[in-house]
């Protein structure tokens, strides 16, 4: 058998790796399934308010380390406010999904020309992230999801939930300072975080996210326990 402790350890992770599943089919899928679907540009003179920033790559990439940090403290919470979360999460992301396969866009990015560091991380950017599954944008909407994870948490220290929010801020700056994201496609993933966190509280779909997470984690654990029995 397995001990409670590791039953927890494992409650713990197992909604980190939904979530983790989840966005790699959403952004690496869709690609795979869209295909004569027009795509629209949103890209408008709006966008030019913020000027070209390539130093905000630092944030750009930055911010995954935020997002596995919060997401895990989001898993440390108490047992309906975890799953509220990440139930919400997945709601997101399947509306992401569902963007990105029936409303693609683009945008206009600039063509590079400078051999600074900076620039050079950019054009790798490009390079490795094509200018797709925009609308609604994924890095805003996991940031505010990550002001989410700490907002109320009594056991996080205020300086951290400010830190939360100023994060936040300059990843969205970054997705609009680098051209990776237009204005509509950042408020879109801040509203969608924010409207799925709104509809999971009030309803009880978090009750089935737990009980497929808590029927995944007792398979997982019988087979961790078996194996230390040595069957």
């Amino acid at each position: 058998m397995y001990s409670i402790d590791c039953m927890k350890k494992i409650k713990t992770i197992i909604p980190l790796i939904i979530t983790f599943c989840m966005n790699a089919v959403v952004y690496w899928g869709v690609p795979l399934l869209r295909t004569g679907i027009k795509t629209h540009n949103l890209s408008g003179p709006a966008d030019e308010v913020i000027p070209f920033m390539p130093q905000f790559i630092i944030i750009y990439f930055g911010c995954y380390l935020f997002w596995v940090v919060n997401y895990f403290m989001a898993s440390m919470r108490e047992e309906k406010v975890k799953y509220q979360f990440f139930t919400a999460d997945f709601y997101a992301r399947l509306v992401c999904m569902l963007c990105f396969i029936f409303y693609p866009t683009t945008n206009t990015r600039p063509v590079l020309t400078g051999t600074d560091i900076w620039t050079q991380a950019v054009r790798f950017l490009y390079t490795v992230d094509k200018p797709i599954n925009l609308f609604p944008s994924i890095h805003c909407m996991a940031s505010w999801f990550s002001c989410i994870a700490v907002r109320k948490n009594r056991k996080i220290s205020n300086w951290y939930k400010a830190f939360s929010v100023l994060m936040t801020v300059l990843v969205v700056i970054s997705t609009l300072a680098l051209r990776q994201h237009v204005w509509q496609d950042a408020a879109a993933g801040i509203l969608l975080a924010e409207v799925t966190w709104q509809i999971s509280r009030r309803t009880n779909g978090w009750q089935i996210y737990r009980r497929l997470t808590e029927k995944i984690a007792n398979k997982l654990g019988n087979r961790i326990g078996m194996r230390r029995d040595g069957k």
